[in-house]
């Protein structure tokens, strides 16, 4: 191998890297970081600089306050490295099934979202299906779909839990329940512009060859909706997460990110907080990865892509 070579090697790894996501993706994060820092900074200051008065230390250096505004225990803003530390001690130093772990939490409400999100995509394809084949449907329930999300979940979650307590439904199934109602509406309308995509001409085609409701919906409107139904998925999934998490704010839960969000807020770990916000984002793009790879895998296998 000449020394030609290697340098060959290293231009185009450094072409795709140029070329590809990963380096705008780096840039990005980086910059993220550093307004991060700067944030903690500026908001962290005034914190510190009354500790200082109050401690009567008038002498100070800019160098000492930046170090400070980044190690309070207490900050309205954590810095990055104190919540990779809080994760260090909630994640791995602890066993997944300890109440102080957020393994534990996270899966405690990712149960309840996978729950709600089996729902939700149940029931949106069935008012999918059901609003193609029946036009009364499409004119009367529509609109009502889309209505439904106009008003705040905070403000009908409470209602569904008590509602739900006073019939005995408790612990998993009421969170569940709001987050179905989050993500039923995206799988509503995507399948129903996935029922809908097939080309007229292709319609009329399996027509004239007496294909039944059935058929043409097996063979021709399915097949159609499922690109449709996978991105519609990805974005219901995330919803599950969120509907999950509201779900566990007004019960007081004792388990589930909602509730170290909850105990978080009331003892002023803003750490903490943080903490779980990054479990649940990392939670939600796992959720969604694991769409995408169940969509990948799909459509592999009905041809769809090589």
């Amino acid at each position: 191998m000449t020394t030609r070579e290697p340098a060959a090697k290293s231009r185009t790894w450094q072409a795709r890297l140029a070329g590809g996501s990963a380096l705008p993706m780096l840039a990005v994060l980086l910059a993220l970081l550093v307004l991060w820092y700067a944030g903690t900074v500026w908001l962290n200051a005034p914190l510190v600089i009354d500790r200082y008065e109050r401690a009567g230390q008038a002498e100070w250096t800019a160098g000492q306050l930046v170090a400070d505004t980044m190690a309070m225990d207490r900050p309205l803003l954590p810095a990055p490295h104190q919540i990779l530390a809080e994760l260090d001690k909630t994640v791995f130093e602890v066993a997944p099934n300890s109440r102080r772990s957020l393994v534990y939490h996270g899966w405690v409400t990712l149960s309840s979202a996978l729950l709600g999100f089996a729902f939700g995509t149940l029931l949106g394809i069935v008012l999918a299906v059901g609003i193609v084949h029946l036009r009364t449907l499409e004119r009367s329930l529509l609109p009502w779909i889309i209505a439904s999300q106009t008003v705040p979940i905070l403000a009908i979650a409470p209602m569904i839990i008590v509602v739900l307590g006073s019939l005995g439904f408790v612990g998993l199934v009421p969170k569940a329940i709001i987050s179905a109602y989050l993500c039923f509406f995206p799988v509503t309308i995507g399948m129903v512009k996935g029922l809908t995509s097939p080309d007229p001409i292709h319609l009329d085609l399996v027509r004239t060859y007496s294909a039944s409701t059935g058929q043409v919906f097996w063979k021709l409107r399915w097949p159609s909706s499922v690109v449709y139904l996978f991105a519609s998925l990805k974005v219901a999934v995330a919803l599950a997460i969120v509907g999950a998490i509201v779900g566990e704010l007004p019960t007081g839960a004792q388990a589930g990110l909602g509730a170290r969000l909850l105990s978080g807020s009331y003892y002023g770990q803003t750490v903490q907080i943080w903490a779980a916000l990054v479990v649940a984002a990392v939670v939600a793009g796992l959720s969604v990865a694991a769409v995408g790879l169940a969509e990948r895998l799909t459509l592999e296998r009905m041809g769809g892509r090589p």
